[in-house]
């Protein structure tokens, strides 16, 4: 079992010091950085769960111009949440996060909890994300602990971060330390200071240590012992393009055949997706493109085939709902993040305005 880490007062508030003086020089330019409103925190901290900082940048300022407050949020379809959140992935978090929207709205008046522990009621909200709106928004002295977190402090400690002496009894340790580290005067920003160490410092692989304000402190100076990482699945999988002009009187633009996912299904139900081919192979002059795609531990290695509307039946795998939408209108649809980047690849997708993802220095 790892060896409990209790620091005296002295070293305590030096660690404090150092670390808020690195963040101050060196913290990233993050757009739900700039105020401390409860809501765009909120929606910040669902999106970066499992996903890059700059993969959500894009996605956050336009997610936050389409629901702006919680009570836009909470009157949207999950439709067209999931069609915002599109390309981020783990929709689950999405229709929690809605789901939390409209309790917030219709059983709290739509005022978001400012505590950890009443936070924490709320759907799909766990104790990472409460602690990180209660000190950010509210200056509550509470930890946050994620997974940057945890290898931060247990290089600090000298623990060996996934090995024998993991589990609950390392995780208490962890989780008591950071209670101990964090400071009460500046909850907020201690918080953000260390989950930005583990970030761009202190890294799973060749950490930074001579960049590290805790440098002369840490019991481990580099790499420690971890677990490996769980082997990726791969598979090869294909699916159908097919785009007509519209048959409607009066409308002579172009329609993509997308197909729904069935509620049943554990991943991505209710999402709009191209139709599945029969076949994995597709012959090299019907190739339109193929496309990687991670979705949690598979890498799907895509081929993209045009197919015709007449051949559809023959060629495609019978799944859900399928439906002829406008090309005007599937960009608001809920799309699986394989088909928004598959539509967006072939040029069917209008493009969004350049001010719409493009960081600014202040909020609009």
């Amino acid at each position: 079992m790892a060896k409990a880490a209790k620091l005296d007062r002295a070293t305590v508030v030096l660690l404090r010091s150092r670390l808020l003086e690195w963040y101050e020089r060196n913290k990233r330019d993050l757009p739900w950085r700039r105020n401390a409103d409860s809501y765009s925190i909120w929606v910040s901290e669902i999106m970066l769960q499992q996903t890059r900082v700059a993969s959500v940048v894009e996605h956050y300022r336009t997610f936050l111009r389409r629901f702006p407050s919680l009570l836009s949020l909470a009157l949207a379809s999950e439709e067209e949440v999931l069609a915002e959140w599109s390309g981020l992935g783990y929709y689950r978090r999405a229709r929690m996060l809605h789901k939390a929207a409209q309790f917030v709205a219709n059983q709290l008046k739509g005022s978001l909890p400012q505590t950890a522990e009443d936070l924490r009621a709320l759907p799909g909200v766990g104790a990472y994300t409460a602690a990180a709106i209660a000190s950010i928004a509210h200056g509550e002295p509470v930890a946050v602990v994620d997974g940057n977190v945890e290898r931060v402090l247990c290089r600090l400690a000298g623990w060996e971060l996934g090995g024998r002496a993991g589990g609950a009894a390392l995780k208490k340790q962890i989780d008591a330390l950071a209670g101990q580290l964090v400071d009460s005067a500046r909850p907020g920003d201690y918080n953000q200071a260390i989950m930005e160490l583990g970030a761009t410092v202190c890294t799973p692989r060749a950490p930074e240590c001579r960049l590290c304000p805790w440098y002369h402190q840490c019991k481990t100076r580099g790499e420690h012992n971890t677990l490996p990482r769980p082997r990726m699945l791969s598979r090869e999988v294909a699916h159908a393009l097919s785009v007509r002009i519209s048959p409607q009187p009066g409308m002579h633009g172009r329609e993509v055949l997308l197909e729904q996912r069935p509620t049943a299904q554990t991943v991505m139900p209710g999402m709009w997706e191209l139709p599945m081919l029969r076949e994995a192979q597709v012959p090299a002059a019907e190739l339109r493109m193929t496309v990687r795609h991670g979705i949690m531990q598979v890498n799907y290695y895509v081929r993209i085939r045009t197919v015709f509307e007449d051949d559809v039946p023959a060629l495609t795998s019978a799944g859900g709902e399928r439906r002829w939408v406008p090309l005007g209108q599937a960009g608001g649809m809920a799309l699986t993040g394989l088909t928004r980047k598959v539509l967006n690849r072939a040029h069917l997708l209008p493009k969004a305005p350049l001010d719409a993802i493009a960081p600014a220095r202040e909020e609009d």
